[in-house]
């Protein structure tokens, strides 16, 4: 079954918006149909009542692929060495994510990091994508083996 890479990367980013877990993502083995569900009602359709069977992949939360934090870091090493520690120190604190955003708006490096974050997320869906036995088959599209 083939599916759009596109269609994954989608369902992947509406998981992982907003708090941890409000959402869930699911791709059906059989048909590559995707399913999304949220905690806040907001669902088109219900899920399958055999959602939890194996045909379904259930999509990973961004902290699962090593997406959280340690991107910001990995970023901030690369990009503002200078500034690791009090990223570091940022992410101690509520409102991470704010501040890291308002630091790199200060320092210019805003888009740089958008690009960034977006590479990575592609690599690493990419890699649990191959890791479930979802192969790409061409630049945009995966095949779902059974």
């Amino acid at each position: 079954m083939n599916i759009k890479f596109s269609d994954a990367l989608d369902l992947f980013e509406l998981v992982n918006f907003g708090a941890p877990f409000d959402h869930e993502g699911y791709i059906c083995k059989e048909s590559g149909k995707t399913y999304f569900y949220s905690e806040f009602g907001d669902n088109e359709e219900e899920l399958p009542a055999d959602i939890n069977d194996e045909k379904y992949l259930a999509i990973p939360h961004k902290t699962e692929l090593n997406l959280g934090n340690n991107l910001a870091f990995d970023f901030t090493l690369e990009h503002l060495p200078t500034e690791y520690e009090n990223v570091r120190s940022i992410f101690n604190r509520k409102g991470a994510y704010a501040k890291f955003k308002t630091l790199l708006e200060s320092a210019d490096k805003i888009e740089e990091w958008y690009k960034y974050e977006l590479k990575r997320t592609e690599e690493a869906l990419q890699e649990w994508c191959a890791e479930q036995g979802v192969t790409q088959i061409s630049a945009n599209k995966l095949s779902i083996n059974r």
